[in-house]
C-alpha cells in the first residue's frame, strides 16, 4: 500500500502528533508498505527517516510561535510527483491548512482521505484566546471539528472517550479507535544514573517527572501546587519537567510563587536519541494530571521503561491506565494526588510491585500491533471506495463503528452484501 501522510507539524516540532506519525509510518515501512509524508520546512535538519518526507516552505501559527503551518501554494509544485506515486490514500493529521489540502490532494488523486482527530480542541482553545468568552470558544471549536470531521471519507480516534465526544457533536463519519503504540525497542533500557549525574541530582534523592508540552491545557500548574503538598512529607522531593511550550514562563512564575525553587528543574525538550530514555528511567515515579488528552502516550513510555505512574484518569488516559498495572490512579483533587504520590515515594513495596507491572502492561500497547490495525482501516476504506466506484446504487450506508480499549474491531467497515453485489468481493 502506498500512503500520502499530511501534516502541519513533524520533527524536530516535539509533540504527540510528530511522535504518532513517526510511530505509524516506520512501521508501515517495515512491514512492506510506501510512505510519503507532507511536513512543514522548520529550517532545521532532521534526523533520517525510512520513508519520504517532503518539506514543505511554512509560516509561523499565529497562537502559538513554537508552531508552524505549511504554505499550500507551494504543494502544486509537486503535483506531477505526487500523481505519478499513484497512492491509495491520503491521511490527514492537523486540522489546519494541512486539511483542507490534504482533501483537495485526495480529490485531485482520485483516493479516499481519511483523518486524524489528534485533539481535544473544544478543552483548550480558549487558552489561546483569552479575550473571547470561554462558551463562544467551545462553540467554535465543536462547530468546526464537526465540519472537518464530516469532510473527510473516514476518521482514526486515539481513544473511545474522544470518539465518544466526536459522536455528540453530531459527527457521522464512519470511524475507528485506533491508539498510537510505543515503540517497545526503543523504549527498552534507560541510563537513569546517568541523567541524575549529568544534571548533577543525588542517585538517592526521590525524583518525580513529568515529560510533554509546557501548554496550557496540560494542566502542569496542578502538579506545582500538588508538589507543595508532597514536600511537607518528603522534603527533598524533586520535580523534574522536561519540555517546552508557551506557559513555561507562567511555570517557572508559579514555582517561584509557590516557594520551589529548589524543588522544580525545568530540563527542556530532550532528544530521542537515549536522552529521553535516560530521564524516564532516572525518575522514582512519572506525575501527569492533563485533563485534554485523546490518550497520552508518554504514559506508556514511562511505563515501558519500568518507572511507575500517578495520574488522573480523564479523556483518553482513562483508557490507556488500568489502576494498579504500574500506575496509581488519583482524584482530580490536589490532595488525593499528593497523598498518592506520597505513597509511591515512601513505600518501597508498593513502588516495587508496580515497577513489577510497568513492562509488561506497556506491552499491551505496542506500534506494531496498532500500525496493523490502522492498516486494516486504510484496507476497509480503499475496499470501501472501490465499491462505491463499481456500484455505487447498491452501496448501503456504513454503520458508525468505534472499540474500546485496544482490542481490534472483528466486523469490517465494508458492506460485504454490496461488494458481492458488485463482484469485487474476494473468494
Amino acid at each position: 500500500m502506498r500512503v500520502l501522510m499530511i501534516s502541519d507539524v513533524y520533527f524536530p516540532r516535539v509533540n504527540g502528533v510528530s511522535t504518532s506519525i513517526q510511530t505509524f509510518a516506520r512501521e508501515f515501512v517495515d512491514l512492506g508498505h510506501d510512505v510519503t509524508l507532507l511536513a512543514p520546512d522548520y529550517g532545521l535538519a532532521g534526523e533520517p527517516e525510512p520513508f519520504e518526507v517532503i518539506r514543505l516552505p511554512s509560516r509561523y501559527f499565529l497562537f502559538d510561535p513554537e508552531d508552524r503551518i505549511i504554505r499550500w501554494g507551494r504543494i502544486r509544485r509537486h503535483h506531477a510527483r505526487l500523481h505519478a506515486a499513484d497512492f491509495d490514500l491520503v491521511h490527514i493529521h492537523t486540522p489546519f491548512i494541512a486539511h483542507y489540502a490534504g482533501r483537495a490532494l485526495a480529490r485531485r488523486l482520485g483516493v479516499p482521505a481519511l483523518a486524524s482527530y489528534h485533539t481535544f480542541f473544544e478543552q483548550y482553545l480558549d487558552k489561546y484566546i483569552p479575550l473571547v468568552p470561554s462558551s463562544w470558544m467551545r462553540y467554535a471549536a465543536r462547530s468546526f471539528s464537526a465540519a472537518q470531521c464530516g469532510d473527510v471519507d473516514a476518521l482514526a480516534v486515539p481513544s473511545q472517550a474522544m470518539l465518544d465526544v466526536l459522536m455528540d457533536y453530531g459527527v457521522s463519519t464512519a470511524a475507528e479507535v485506533v491508539p498510537t503504540g510505543i515503540d517497545l525497542d526503543k523504549f527498552h533500557r534507560g541510563d537513569g544514573a546517568g541523567f541524575r549525574s549529568r544534571y548533577g541530582i543525588p542517585p538517592e534523592r526521590p525524583m518525580l517527572l513529568y515529560v510533554g508540552r509546557l501548554a496550557f491545557e496540560k494542566n502542569c500548574e496542578f502538579l506545582l501546587r500538588m508538589l507543595v503538598r508532597v514536600r511537607a512529607a518528603v522534603p527533598d522531593v524533586l520535580l523534574v519537567i522536561a519540555g517546552e511550550g508557551p506557559a513555561r514562563r507562567q511555570l517557572e512564575g508559579l514555582t517561584r510563587q509557590l516557594g520551589l525553587l529548589e524543588n522544580v528543574r525545568f530540563v527542556g525538550y530532550l532528544n530521542r536519541d537515549g536522552s529521553l530514555e535516560d530521564c524516564y528511567a532516572a525518575g522514582n515515579a512519572f506525575v501527569f494530571a492533563s485533563r485534554t488528552e485523546t490518550q497520552g502516550l508518554v504514559l506508556l513510555e514511562s511505563l515501558a521503561l519500568g518507572t511507575p505512574v500517578v495520574a488522573t484518569a480523564v479523556m483518553g488516559t482513562r483508557e490507556v491506565l488500568q489502576d494498579g498495572e504500574g500506575c496509581l490512579i488519583a482524584e482530580d483533587d490536589e490532595a488525593d494526588f499528593a497523598d498518592k504520590t506520597i505513597g509511591l515515594l515512601t513505600d518501597r513495596a508498593l513502588h516495587a510491585a508496580l515497577v513489577a507491572k510497568a513492562r509488561p502492561y506497556a506491552e499491551r500497547w505496542s506500534a506494531r500491533a496498532m500500525a496493523e490495525r490502522m492498516l486494516a482501516l486504510y484496507t476497509s476504506i480503499c475496499d470501501l471506495e472501490r465499491v462505491r466506484r463499481a456500484a455505487p446504487e447498491r452501496l448501503r450506508a456504513v454503520e458508525v463503528k468505534g472499540t474500546r480499549g485496544v482490542e481490534p474491531t472483528a466486523e469490517p467497515m465494508v458492506d460485504v452484501d454490496a461488494e458481492q453485489a458488485s463482484g469485487t468481493a474476494a473468494p
